[in-house]
């Protein structure tokens, strides 16, 4: 369930919502007028919700490409040439 706090709670109980933020993992919602207005989180939450928008597009890009008929490596050939490279040999 979501947390939510008023905005009066970032200045007289920042630590607290920063305990928050920190201890569940998820964001915080902060309210001012009783309407949403901020969202606080950790860092490496944040860092952990950026990486995922960044694997997000990459996949949306890796589908684009092979619904445009880009040519394709088997596997195994990606693979042998993986092997290869770390062997120190050219392809």
């Amino acid at each position: 369930m979501p947390t939510i706090r008023p905005i009066s709670d970032l200045r007289n109980n920042f630590n607290l919502i920063s305990e928050i933020a920190h201890h569940d993992g998820e964001p915080v919602f902060i309210t001012k007028n009783g309407q949403s207005d901020l969202v606080v989180m950790s860092h490496a939450a944040y860092e952990q919700q950026q990486a995922l928008i960044e694997l997000y597009q990459k996949l949306a890009i890796a589908e684009k490409q092979s619904n445009d008929g880009i040519e394709r490596k088997s596997h195994a050939e990606v693979m042998k040439n993986l092997r290869s490279l770390i062997s120190g040999q050219n392809v």
